[in-house]
């Protein structure tokens, strides 16, 4: 069993200055209603008795796990490829505003390419890289994984969650 946990509300006021320009912005850490957030997370019983804790290596997703394994006493490891989502898959930053047109082809569209010059990241990919992580750690009993919204959303079919919220999801 897998529970996912969407990364606390994040402290983006450096978005654009130091190193916090382009995909630096994935430096950004949890706010302090964040981290509030996951400290009350780590009080749900779903989450009691894990075996481990899996995170995207985003500062807010390894912020969120941190505390979880604080709180819970697990180890933590990071996997690259439970990322967020991609406004372009040559994994190249795009400026904000292309990133937020891409955003919205991609909720118009659900998750799909509706033309061939589209080159965000379609949800059917983000759910493949994200199971096969999975996959991986489908021995153990009951794992955390902290990460993203869309993420989360392409790989369990759910609505998009809360900052903060943990769903459930079974490896097929």
């Amino acid at each position: 069993m897998f529970y996912f946990v969407r990364h606390g509300k994040t402290d983006y006021s450096e978005r654009n200055t130091k190193i916090y320009q382009g995909f630096g912005v994935q430096l950004s850490k949890l706010s302090q209603e964040g981290v509030a957030q996951i400290q009350a997370a780590a009080q749900d019983a779903r989450l009691a008795d894990a075996d481990l804790i899996l995170s995207s290596p985003y500062t807010r997703a390894v912020q969120t796990a941190a505390i979880l394994s604080k709180q819970l006493g697990l180890d933590l490891v990071i996997e690259t490829d439970l990322h967020e989502w991609l406004a372009n898959q040559s994994y190249t930053y795009e400026d904000d505003k292309t990133a937020e047109r891409a955003y919205e082809e991609y909720v118009r569209n659900c998750g799909r390419h509706a033309s061939e010059t589209q080159t965000w990241e379609e949800a059917t990919a983000i759910r493949e890289r994200v199971i096969r992580v999975l996959k991986r750690y489908a021995s153990y009993g009951k794992v955390i994984v902290a990460g993203h919204g869309m993420m989360i959303q392409a790989t369990t079919g759910k609505d998009h969650p809360q900052c903060g919220e943990i769903v459930e999801y079974h490896l097929e």
